[in-house]
């Protein structure tokens, strides 16, 4: 005798937010050093951004690099592309990532604190001012060079340490007085809810019982909007091996092959 199975969307959603939620909660409450604190909740957002990221995008904590030689302060969340992406440099747990393959960057807390956001926007944009490259790729519709888009910059974290009342306000003040490299365009207080950057000095603060899985749903929105990452030019980084990448040129015949 069979039995039918009745799924119901709107549970699936409550659990997905119940179970990063209690994993945030455990981290703050079982990890009492702050350093361990902070390492906790990376780890837990970072483990939900793979379990429900689409595979192309790679994530973990890294420093960026560009074909200058100029690298980035230490990020704790970086969405990265690994599709496309081959100088992924690896050292003792450490990772290196070339500018050209960032989607998205994310400093990630126990807490809100106005501190702890300007701490995260001068870490963002120690990343936004690299030189960021991009080649020309071979289409069915000939060559085609990529527009490298804005990267994505936010901050995580689990409780808020403002009122209700005062966080849209908080947030607005503090995002608002940094419009250049290090503005951040959104994040998420899992225990609050999510906010976004609506302009130049308008933030939207909304309160959700279901922050995480909102904010989630956000984030993959807002990358299918992206699109790909650019390819790198290849010759701006192998200069620094002291030679310079030579591509055969094409030869054109008259004469068509099959």
């Amino acid at each position: 005798m069979s039995f039918k199975v009745e799924w119901s969307l709107s549970r699936l959603m409550q659990a997905l937010h119940e179970r990063v939620a209690q994993d945030l909660k455990t981290a703050r409450e079982t990890l009492g050093h702050p350093v361990a604190k902070g390492e906790g909740s990376e780890a837990v957002w970072a483990t939900l951004f793979r379990k429900y990221l689409p595979q192309r995008y790679a994530v973990g904590k890294a420093t960026i690099v560009d074909s200058n030689g100029q690298f980035s302060d230490q990020i704790d969340i970086v969405l990265f592309d690994r599709q496309y992406t081959p100088l992924i440099f690896e050292h003792q747990n450490e990772i290196i990532v070339p500018v050209e393959a960032v989607y998205a960057l994310f400093e990630a807390k126990q807490e809100i604190r106005a501190n702890f956001v300007r701490y995260a926007q001068r870490k963002v944009a120690s990343v936004r001012r690299l030189h960021r490259t991009s080649a020309p790729v071979q289409t069915i519709d000939g060559r085609r060079t990529a527009k490298p888009q804005p990267i994505l910059a936010g901050y995580l974290a689990f409780e808020n340490s403002w009122t209700p009342a005062t966080t849209g306000k908080n947030l607005s003040h503090i995002l608002a007085a940094e419009q250049k490299e290090g503005r951040l365009d959104f994040g998420c207080i899992a225990a609050y809810g999510t906010f976004s950057r609506q302009g130049a000095n308008r933030v939207t603060s909304t309160p959700h019982d279901k922050a995480a899985t909102c904010f989630l749903l956000e984030l993959i929105t807002r990358l299918q909007r992206m699109g790909t990452a650019p390819a790198i030019d290849m010759a701006a980084y192998a200069r620094w091996l002291g030679n310079s990448i030579r591509v055969p040129q094409r030869r054109h015949s008259s004469r068509t092959r099959f």
